[in-house]
């Protein structure tokens, strides 16, 4: 097999082949749970009174969720983690899922069209924000050349739209890369921004430059 030897100070780290999962800790643990079970559509591969594994695709587990006693309530001013992202193949599969999450009572956050992706954004009982997205283009260099423009510099945070309107546009036989496609819009506000909680101080960063997670306190 050989010795594995690495590259040296400055060489480049071995990537890894994928994300594998995403550990969530809570003082609800049965309301997250149920949560995420209805959320992501998913089972758990193995649950007991504090630990849920839960598994949606090919992966034993995507997310797990554990009670841990004296855990307080979050706090949307402090560094940290701003969102989970999950992609779906499709804008009609992405507003499939919106229409059928609606049916279990869990109601959106947030709907932009960032340029790169057309993403809904929702937020847990505990605070934490998740982003459920499609891409916008053909292939990730597409993307990548976009993210590189003037365009996208002009706006990286993206504009809003209406899930509904998009339901009722593709039912009307709207092509799906007309509505992903929207590249320059006014850009959301700052206050505006700071109504999305703590997911929207990420993007209020962005908006505003403030240099550290410290500018709240």
């Amino acid at each position: 097999m050989g010795s594995i030897n690495g590259a040296g100070k400055f060489g480049k780290v071995k990537s890894h082949s994928k994300l594998a999962h995403v550990v969530l800790i809570t003082n609800q643990f049965q309301k997250m749970v149920d949560y995420y079970k209805a959320f992501l559509g998913a089972e758990a591969s193995h649950e007991n009174e504090i630990m849920s594994f839960l598994t949606y695709d090919d992966e034993h587990h995507r997310i797990a969720i554990a009670a841990i006693p004296g855990t307080g309530p979050k706090d949307p001013r402090s560094c940290g983690l701003a969102h989970i992202a999950f992609s779906f193949d499709t804008l009609r599969d992405l507003l499939q899922a919106y229409t059928e999450r609606k049916q279990h009572g869990i109601e959106p956050l947030w709907s932009v069209n960032h340029g790169p992706t057309t993403s809904i954004y929702y937020q847990d009982p505990d605070g934490n924000h998740i982003e459920t997205q499609v891409d916008n283009f053909e292939t990730n260099d597409e993307a990548t050349v976009f993210m590189q423009s003037a365009a996208f510099a002009q706006n990286p945070i993206g504009t809003d739209f209406d899930p509904e309107d998009h339901i009722r546009r593709l039912a009307a036989g709207e092509d799906e890369a007309k509505l992903k496609r929207v590249e320059v819009g006014p850009r959301l506000v700052a206050e505006k921004l700071m109504g999305y909680g703590c997911g929207g101080i990420f993007f209020y960063y962005l908006v505003t430059g403030a240099s550290n997670c410290g500018m709240y306190a």
